[in-house]
């Protein structure tokens, strides 16, 4: 079974919970994971960001709004129990309790309305209709502003002139620890072709070993007789190490020739690339930093 949402968890949570016995969070999880059928790859799934274990993420966050809603109550470090108001839910055997849920409960309207007039509260509140805890939604706007940079930048990427393409890839690698200063990176690549350029670059600062360069602005995918030959070149140089860059895809024929071979070949397909660049602020500029933070259980205990 997938994950289930935030909202979902509630209703079991407070089930869990309904012994009246103080329960540290880390053993709740554990407990509602087994109740729930969760298997062991479920249990350790990871959110986008790979920030934080989805399922344990997800308990907290249910657990921190039933306390809003005074269902819950925090008994010491990382210790919650249930409520007699939690007690007297249960005794109506609610079908489901999510958001719309517990706005019946005054504590919990208050709750919501601080927290979207100050951004002095520790977290904002969910939409009801959400199934996504405010942080998931923060992850996913991020990931749909960063993927349409990306396009963005391929499609731009796509239409630049063969020197362009080649400054930028350079760029990109001498960002990315390659090719040692930006001026060895220009002396080591410069040799431009029809489609892109091809060269040798440092490998790091002190020159070490190098790699074998080539890129390719095409709109077709790169089959394998294009990595094939890509390996007969990093023969002939001599070259143990090659990375190859399009502005494309690779099939998966090419994909599976290079994981095959002893040379060392790395494929860099157009979303890769695009990707790169944003990581490492090429051809993009900073516009907002957003600090994500939460409690440090160290200092507070087992939250």
């Amino acid at each position: 079974m997938a994950v289930p949402d935030f909202q979902t968890l509630m209703l079991p949570l407070l089930v869990l919970m309904g012994d009246s016995a103080e329960h540290g969070l880390a053993e709740v999880i554990e407990s509602l994971g087994d109740r729930l059928g969760l298997s062991p790859e479920e249990k350790k799934e990871l959110l986008p960001s790979e920030s934080d274990v989805k399922f344990d993420n997800r308990v907290r966050w249910s657990a921190f709004y039933l306390r809003k809603a005074g269902l819950l109550e925090r008994t010491g470090r990382g210790k919650i129990r249930i409520t007699p108001r939690g007690q007297q839910v249960l005794k109506t055997k609610p079908a489901r309790i999510d958001v719309k849920f517990l706005k019946q409960f005054s504590e919990f309207v208050e709750f919501q309305q601080g927290s979207k007039k100050t951004d002095s509260e520790e977290v904002d509140t969910a939409d009801e209709d959400s199934p996504a805890t405010p942080e998931e939604t923060l992850e996913a706007s991020y990931h749909n502003l960063r993927r349409t940079l990306a396009e963005e930048l391929l499609d731009r990427v796509k239409k630049c002139p063969p020197k362009f393409f080649e400054k930028l890839v350079v760029d990109l690698l001498v960002s990315m620890g390659y090719g040692g200063s930006r001026k060895d990176a220009g002396q080591a690549v410069g040799q431009s072709g029809d489609d892109g350029i091809d060269g040798i670059i440092k490998e790091d600062k002190l020159g070490l070993d190098v790699v074998y360069l080539q890129a390719k602005r095409w709109e077709a995918t790169v089959g394998r007789p294009v990595v094939q030959a890509f390996a007969g070149s990093l023969e002939g140089q001599r070259a143990r190490k090659g990375v190859l860059i399009t502005t494309s895809q690779f099939s998966q024929e090419a994909r599976d020739y290079v994981s095959r071979i002893e040379k060392k070949i790395i494929l860099i397909a157009g979303e890769e690339l695009a990707q790169l660049m944003i990581d490492h602020g090429i051809e993009v500029t900073e516009v907002r930093t957003y600090s994500l933070r939460k409690m440090d259980l160290d200092y507070f205990g087992e939250e």
